[in-house]
């Protein structure tokens, strides 16, 4: 079954705020630089919405961005959110599930692969592989283990926080770079964020 955030979207910005300070929403603005005007986006995983603010204030209009978020808590709050002129279409349901065609200039991944287990992760990758365009941005967000103990500590405890309230499947996390490895994509761009235990990189598919 897949993870459900809805038992934690009425505090999950409050708890990452606690933890991590600005250092998840610093981490996810980083890339939103490199969207040009006029994109097609998807976003797939995207919480609770705040992210849709970000790119309005960049992009007050000409942006049409699909968001696939599979809580319904943290869509109804997503849908609350101020998006200038852009065009939003909000789908409720897992990424590997929405009836989505091909053609996105970008995809945006802000920590949802951590949430799958290794062969889950290959089903997930590939799907969104497929719906990018040839040249087109993958902004992907998520946990690195750097060989500091406290990484793994944290990592850890969020595993088990998560599954319990959540249901997420996996308590190890998956080897994203290895996906995108695999599949040709040239990282253009990326920054630590953290203490290096938040990755940020912007692939562009060859």
């Amino acid at each position: 079954m897949a993870s459900n955030y809805d038992n934690s979207a009425w505090f999950y910005d409050s708890l990452a705020g606690l933890f991590y300070g600005s250092a998840l929403t610093d981490a996810q603005v980083y890339l939103l630089q490199f969207i040009k005007p006029g994109s097609t986006i998807l976003i797939a995983g995207g919480g609770t919405g705040w992210i849709l603010e970000e790119l309005a204030r960049i992009h007050p209009s000409g942006l049409r961005i699909t968001y696939v978020e599979i809580s319904a808590k943290m869509m109804a709050l997503s849908a609350k959110r101020s998006v200038g002129n852009n065009n939003i279409s909000y789908i409720n349901k897992p990424v590997e599930e929405a009836d989505l065609a091909p053609g996105f200039d970008v995809i945006i991944t802000p920590f949802l692969f951590d949430n799958f287990r290794e062969e889950t992760l290959k089903t997930v990758f590939n799907r969104l592989h497929g719906l990018i365009k040839p040249s087109g941005l993958w902004l992907n967000t998520d946990f690195q283990l750097t060989g500091k103990w406290w990484q793994n500590v944290l990592l850890k405890t969020m595993f088990v926080f998560f599954k319990i309230v959540c249901g997420i499947e996996t308590s190890v996390l998956p080897d994203i770079e290895k996906q995108f490895s695999q599949c040709g994509y040239d990282t253009i761009a990326e920054k630590n964020f953290y203490g290096d235990f938040i990755s940020s990189k912007a692939h562009k598919k060859s």
